[in-house]
């Protein structure tokens, strides 16, 4: 058996509500009334036979109708046992989580459209597939935005509904205005100095975590400055590898020019290229991988950074957990009961069971929801 599938130890079975158990003795009672009644059926059946004289065969069923009653009582039980309330300890290896910080670039290169529509809404398109691509089911995501100076937008969170509120915040439009000379710098040594704040910060308030974490920086690479090095060696220092995601062409595109004074944007004079030699650097020196955005899918892209970062935490103890039964033996019921139906060949009765299983059915999924 795979080991990321549950196992139930059936010798911590117990219940929590026995006093309902006795309540087993009426299906008890009522599979020897049913016994009996199919051995009167077939004793009766075989005195028909020895009475009736008719050209073919006649062939009669082992029970009839009775098969349905067979099912409702057994049906009935296994209520019953789900009313005591059976608990058992279900142990599972659970693939580890991970913490992913993903720093995206908003320098005024970002605004250039030579990956259409422009390669900041394209950028912001792979980091809202990135976040759809985590299972959150004990992953974390963080999200900063950096030009000479960095801009936090969420926290090391297990929520996904936060990080695409963001995400579908920024979708159009960088809130690093060309106007804002700032903008016009990308200080990588800023943004990853920033997401190890996040770490840093997230450790102070809920402790250490297990996960693994990575920086993924989305980037075209595009005028450099700050101590790279020194903040690369900081993440190094703590595991933390450095993927970075490329974003541009090598021929590249204009950047916009700020709005003048008179409302009027100039002819654009800076022509930004994608810089993916210094890319590459960044993440050989970082411990990560690079990838670009257009090469491949961008699931493609997604999948692959969190594979290699789940990977590390591979071998995860198995976890114990008490869980409750009912819900099995609740489902297990409505099952026999659809079971029962089969057993039966007068139609209106098979349209009032039908209706039967259907609300009871109906309000098998109402207490499970």
């Amino acid at each position: 058996m795979p080991s990321w599938i549950p196992r139930l130890d059936v010798a911590t079975a117990r219940f929590s509500d026995a006093a309902y158990l006795w309540l087993l003795a009426v299906p008890g009672l009522l599979v020897v009334l049913w016994g009996w009644r199919v051995w009167r059926r077939r004793r009766d059946v075989k005195h028909f036979l020895r009475g009736r004289i008719v050209p073919v065969r006649e062939r009669f069923s082992l029970m009839g109708d009775l098969g349905f009653w067979f099912f409702a009582v057994l049906a009935c039980a296994l209520l019953v046992v789900a009313l005591a309330r059976p608990q058992a300890v279900v142990s599972a290896v659970r693939q580890g989580s991970v913490d992913l910080v993903i720093l995206q670039d908003a320098s005024a290169s970002m605004y250039v459209a030579d990956v259409p529509p422009d390669r900041w809404r394209r950028s912001v398109r792979f980091v809202r597939m990135l976040a759809e691509s985590l299972r959150w089911q004990g992953d974390r995501a963080a999200l900063a935005l950096f030009a000479q100076l960095a801009a936090p937008q969420v926290r090391l969170t297990k929520d996904p509904n936060s990080l695409f509120f963001f995400v579908d915040h920024l979708s159009e439009k960088s809130p690093f205005p060309l106007e804002n000379a700032p903008t016009w710098d990308t200080n990588m040594e800023e943004g990853i100095r920033w997401g190890l704040r996040l770490i840093e910060k997230d450790e102070e308030l809920f402790g250490k975590s297990g996960n693994p974490k990575a920086f993924v920086v989305i980037s075209d690479g595009q005028s450099w400055s700050g101590k790279v090095a020194e903040a690369l060696q900081s993440a190094r220092q703590r595991n933390i590898p450095v993927h970075v995601v490329g974003i541009g062409t090598t021929v590249g595109g204009m950047i916009p020019e700020p709005m003048g004074a008179d409302g009027v944007r100039p002819p654009p004079v800076v022509r930004s290229v994608l810089d993916r030699s210094s890319l590459v650097q960044l993440a050989v020196a970082g411990g990560g991988e690079y990838f670009e955005i257009g090469v491949e899918p961008d699931r493609v892209v997604a999948f692959r950074i969190i594979d290699r970062l789940r990977r590390q935490n591979n071998l995860t103890a198995p976890v114990e957990t008490l869980e409750e039964l009912y819900p099995r033996f609740l489902m297990a019921a409505a099952v026999v009961l659809g079971l029962g139906l089969l057993f039966v060949r007068k139609p209106l009765e098979l349209v009032w069971h039908g209706l039967g299983a259907g609300v009871a059915g109906a309000v098998l999924l109402s207490l499970l929801a």
